[in-house]
C-alpha cells in the first residue's frame, strides 16, 4: 500500500478524501465506502496499489469502446473494490469483495486461506513499469483499467499512464463515472477515452440500488465530454429497474444533450449477485431501448450481450452503409476510409480510429 491522494487530514486524525464524489469523512482506522481507502493514524492509504486482481488481454470492444481504435488488443487491469454498490453487478466477486472479507490484513493473510481466485491472485505484486512491459510485450494499443471501478485504484492507474502514454499506449477507464472534477482535472492528460455506465435516470435508483447520487454521474459525463475525453455511454437493461420507455428515453436524451456523436451501448442483463430472481432481458425491450435512442437523434447505438446480431454493427449515420461488421468482440470488416469517413457518401465518421 502507499498513501493515498487527493485526500486532506483533520487535526483529530481523521481525513477528507475527494477521490469521488461520496467525499467520505473518515475516521482514524476506519476506511471509505469503497473498503480499499484506510486511514491509519491520520494517513490516507491506497490498500492494494500494485496488487491487481486481474490482468488480461482484451479486445477493445469488450470494455466496449466501439469507436476508439476498433479491432486493436487492450491490456485490461484491475484491483479489488468499489464504491458503488450495485445489487446487478455483473463482476461483484472483484468489485464486492471487501464488504464480505476485511480488506485491512487482507495482504497478510496465507494466500490459500481464501480458496477463490480474485483474492490469490491479488496477493502478486505487479508494478507500475511491469504493467506497461506487459502491455508492450502483449502488443496492446491502450491499457484498460476496467471489470472492477479504477477511480478508486486511482494511484495505481495514474501511476502506470504516466508511464504508458510516452510509449505510445493509451488508457482508458472503464467506469461508473461517480469521479470528481478534481481527480479528472489531475487525471485527464493521461486518459484517452473512457466507457461510462449511466446505470439508470432515477435518482430514487441510485440512492437505493446502487448507493450513490445520480447527479455526481451525470456531471462527470458532461465534464469529460468538455475536457476532450472521447466517451461511450452504457446502460444494462434490468427488468423492473430501468426498462420502462419514459426513463430510457430520459438516458437517450441525456447523452443526446451531451452530444449526439457518443456511442450509446445498450446491454443485456443477466441474473447475477442480488439480483437472481431476474430474469434476462426480453429481445423486445432491447430492441425499444435501441429504437429509443435512434429516435433521440443519437448517431450511433449498440446492443450488448446480444450475439450475432446487426445492432453490433456500426452503420454511417448519414447513408446507412455498413462500416464496421463485428461478430462478438471481433472485427470481420472495416471499410472506414483513412479520413474516416464513409467510402459511399463521404460522411466523416466520430471516434478515434
Amino acid at each position: 500500500m502507499i498513501e493515498a491522494r487527493l485526500y486532506t487530514k483533520n487535526p483529530d486524525k481523521s481525513v477528507e478524501c475527494f477521490l469521488c464524489h461520496h467525499r467520505c469523512h473518515i475516521k482514524n482506522g476506519g476506511h471509505g465506502i469503497c473498503m480499499v481507502r484506510e486511514n491509519k493514524d491520520g494517513v490516507l492509504y491506497s490498500t492494494f496499489y500494485g496488487h491487481p486482481c486481474a490482468l488480461a488481454v482484451d479486445p477493445i470492444e469488450k470494455k466496449p469502446l466501439f469507436h476508439f481504435y476498433p479491432g486493436t488488443k487492450s491490456f485490461s487491469i484491475a484491483t479489488l473494490g468499489c464504491n458503488f454498490q450495485c445489487e446487478f453487478c455483473q463482476n461483484w466477486d472483484i468489485s464486492q469483495y471487501g464488504r464480505n472479507i476485511g480488506v485491512a490484513d487482507f495482504l497478510l493473510s496465507p494466500p490459500g486461506s481464501s480458496g477463490g481466485s480474485p483474492r490469490q491472485k491479488a496477493q502478486t505484486k505487479t508494478l507500475p513499469e511491469e504493467v506497461v512491459g506487459l502491455a508492450q510485450e502483449a502488443g496492446c494499443k491502450t491499457i484498460s483499467y476496467t471489470y472492477s471501478e479504477p477511480t478508486i485504484f486511482y494511484e495505481y492507474a495514474k501511476d502506470i499512464a504516466e508511464l504508458a502514454k510516452p510509449r505510445g499506449i493509451a488508457n482508458v477507464f472503464v467506469t461508473n463515472g461517480y469521479m470528481t472534477r478534481e481527480m479528472l482535472d489531475d487525471f485527464h492528460p493521461c486518459l484517452a477515452a473512457a466507457n461510462i455506465d449511466l446505470k439508470a435516470f432515477k435518482k430514487e435508483t441510485y440512492r437505493k440500488i446502487i448507493k450513490a447520487d445520480l447527479n455526481g454521474v451525470l456531471d462527470s459525463i458532461s465534464y469529460m465530454k468538455g475536457l476532450g475525453i472521447w466517451i461511450e455511454i452504457t446502460t444494462l437493461i434490468v427488468p423492473q429497474m430501468n426498462d420502462d420507455e419514459g426513463e430510457l428515453r430520459q438516458i437517450a436524451e441525456f447523452i443526446a444533450s451531451v452530444g449526439i456523436d457518443t456511442p450509446w451501448h445498450i446491454s443485456r442483463f443477466h441474473p447475477q449477485y442480488k439480483m437472481l430472481d431476474r430474469s434476462s432481458t426480453p429481445a423486445d425491450i432491447m430492441r425499444k431501448a435501441y429504437d429509443i435512442g435512434k429516435t433521440a437523434g443519437l448517431k450511433y447505438v449498440y446492443m450488448g450481450n446480444v450475439p450475432h446480431g446487426e445492432a453490433e454493427n456500426t452503420f454511417c449515420w448519414n447513408c446507412g452503409e455498413k462500416l464496421i461488421e463485428r461478430s462478438g468482440f471481433s472485427v470481420a470488416k472495416n471499410i472506414l476510409t483513412k479520413e474516416n469517413a464513409c467510402p459511399k457518401c463521404k460522411s466523416k465518421i466520430d471516434g478515434i480510429f
